[in-house]
């Protein structure tokens, strides 16, 4: 199946590199000459214009959005649905709020134009492992873009089927995504998937800085240990009910660094956490520890632990985040 895509950075280049090596067509296109120029060289049509990029997909048209939400997002989907058909389709493929998603998707329907959002999981190390997907969208238009969700997607792998779920239950969970709703339900789950993933990530950090401060003046001499973060970490990755992918790159990072006194504990957020507090407000629903992780978040910009260095390795290790750099 052809494919358009727009914004070439960590995930949209891997995800053609991904789309192109099961036998997909790529037309790309990116602010940065340089990324299209290489993806060029590996196989993918490559356009300089917006106006180009259009023009290079073939009827119905499929475009996947992957640039930063908010402006640069609604700047790219209302330029291409300026210049694309009915029966086309936008697919914004990044981490926009979910409310943005239902009111482009009804713009976009009195033009013909399907819109369909897809919360992308998987970082920078998704073009080996595949992606994690959450869709929302029109029925037809998801179905049509089957072939591409279903390339870009983990499948099984060597992760088991879940104890009680029948065999022949059907639909995509398995292999890694999921049509979840009607527009903006994509984001939505991704929302709350990132609200979640604040919530351990703080966890495995006040761990890991627990550990690091037991030998501390403040606690009693015969109760003082000065423990091995990177072996501690290693244990836990096997066998352990605290093991995950955020475990798997917390290892990693204490291993290339045991001080991760390359890190000055400065830690972002992305919007989802807080958009996940907003929803949780709105349904009258209580969400401790995510909101306890996000103001952890917030305060990290103003003194840092190593709790916070801990937190910042990881979303360097998943995502490719750059915090600001030690000694600044």
């Amino acid at each position: 199946m052809q494919l358009g895509m727009i914004g070439l950075g960590r995930m949209g280049g891997n995800m053609v590199r991904r789309l192109m090596k099961a036998g997909h067509e790529c037309v790309v296109f990116d602010r940065s000459a340089e990324a299209v120029k290489g993806l060029v060289a590996e196989g993918a049509k490559g356009a300089t214009t917006l106006e180009e990029f259009v023009k290079l997909l073939t009827k119905p048209r499929a475009a996947w959005v992957m640039v930063p939400c908010g402006a640069p997002t609604e700047d790219t989907v209302n330029g291409l649905a300026a210049l694309m058909e009915s029966g086309d389709t936008i697919i914004d493929g990044g981490n926009s709020y979910f409310k943005d998603d239902v009111r482009r998707a009804g713009q976009l329907k009195s033009k013909g134009i399907n819109y369909v959002d897809v919360g992308t999981s998987g970082g920078i190390w998704g073009i080996e492992r595949g992606y994690c997907m959450m869709i929302g969208g029109p029925d037809d238009a998801v179905k049509r873009i089957d072939p591409i969700l279903s390339t870009l997607a983990p499948g099984m792998g060597d992760v088991g089927r879940t104890p009680g779920r029948p065999a022949d239950k059907g639909g995509t969970a398995e292999q890694g995504y999921l049509h979840c709703g009607p527009s903006g339900a994509g984001h939505f789950v991704k929302m709350v998937h990132n609200g979640i993933e604040y919530g351990l990530m703080q966890a495995y950090a006040e761990g890991f800085d627990i550990f690091r401060s037991a030998n501390s003046e403040e606690v009693a001499k015969e109760h003082r240990y000065t423990f091995d973060l990177p072996e501690i970490a290693e244990v836990w990755r096997r066998g352990s009910v605290v093991g995950s992918w955020l475990l798997d790159l917390t290892a990693m990072a204490l291993i290339e660094n045991p001080s991760l006194d390359n890190y000055t504990g400065f830690v972002q957020d992305s919007g989802e956490g807080r958009w996940t507090i907003m929803a949780a407000i709105e349904e009258a629903v209580p969400c401790e520890t995510l909101s306890a992780s996000l103001y952890a978040r917030f305060r990290s910009r103003q003194q840092h632990t190593f709790a916070e260095k801990v937190l910042s390795a990881m979303r360097h290790k998943f995502g490719g985040h750059v915090e600001r750099p030690a000694g600044n």
